[in-house]
């Protein structure tokens, strides 16, 4: 009976905490405010199959490279401060 009660109350306990960030869930950005906003179009580099494509976008003055392959779950990002051209 007593393992029942503490596997209830850990049950409880759990529910209470992932209702309580429901909140936050819904409401993005709700806690500071947003800068602006790019949303410009990126340069694509695209490679044969087998090898990562990159994007690469100018944002204030820095250079950001991503680099991603097709829908795999894993990528990178670099950013070059103060670039030439941005």
């Amino acid at each position: 009976m007593k393992r029942f009660a503490t596997i209830t109350a850990a049950a409880v306990m759990g529910l209470l905490f992932v209702t309580g960030c429901g909140e936050k869930a819904t409401e993005p950005y709700k806690d500071s405010g947003r800068g602006s906003t790019n949303s410009g179009k990126a340069d694509l580099i695209t490679f044969p199959d087998g090898f990562n494509n990159v994007a690469t976008k100018c944002d204030h003055g820095n250079r950001v490279y991503v680099t991603y392959h097709a829908d795999a779950p894993y990528g990178s990002i670099t950013v070059v401060p103060n670039a030439k051209g941005c």
